[in-house]
């Protein structure tokens, strides 16, 4: 992309679709840093496309590319081979609670598809339609996926709420 117009238009998106789009990453990948990776990421391959993309819904064509992004990333660590020393990782209790924390632990219990379809229908308030659009499934399997996790947040976070009394 050469033209300067069309470089203000994307500096311009990118910089307003920031916030939004690191917010809907971190729930898919459910890891800050890792959600960062994959925005800026995403958004190297948009800039790469953005003519063709300009026109239509840009916003609607990140989301795609990052529930993309992170399953892709997911298959490539399936593949990876554990090793018989782990890196040392920080305790997560040391940190400050969140107050949505356990909202954030729950959601990474459920299966990528299920989370991704529940970060698309509430946070990013998609319809039924939009969101098998933007995973490439059918409508019948949004609901049903949808109701599957529904139940078994309310299940992990009925548990959490029990286990700290």
């Amino acid at each position: 992309m050469s033209d300067p117009t069309e470089d203000a238009a994307y500096a311009a998106f990118a910089e307003a679709a920031w916030n939004r789009h690191m917010a809907v990453a971190v729930l898919l990948t459910g890891d800050r840093h890792r959600a960062e990776e994959l925005l800026q990421d995403c958004l190297v391959r948009l800039y790469v496309r953005w003519r063709r993309v300009g026109p239509t819904d840009p916003h609607a064509y990140l989301r795609r590319m990052l529930v993309n992004g992170n399953v892709s990333w997911w298959r490539r660590r399936q593949r990876e081979l554990p090793t018989a020393d782990p890196p040392d990782h920080a305790d997560p209790r040391s940190g400050p609670y969140e107050p949505h924390e356990d909202l954030r632990r729950a959601l990474l219990t459920l299966p990528r598809r299920q989370r991704a379809i529940v970060v698309l229908r509430h946070y990013e308030d998609l319809t039924e339609k939009a969101v098998a659009a933007a995973l490439g499934c059918t409508v019948g399997t949004v609901k049903s996926q949808h109701s599957r996790a529904m139940a078994r947040l309310r299940t992990a976070l009925r548990d959490n709420q029990e286990a700290a009394r």
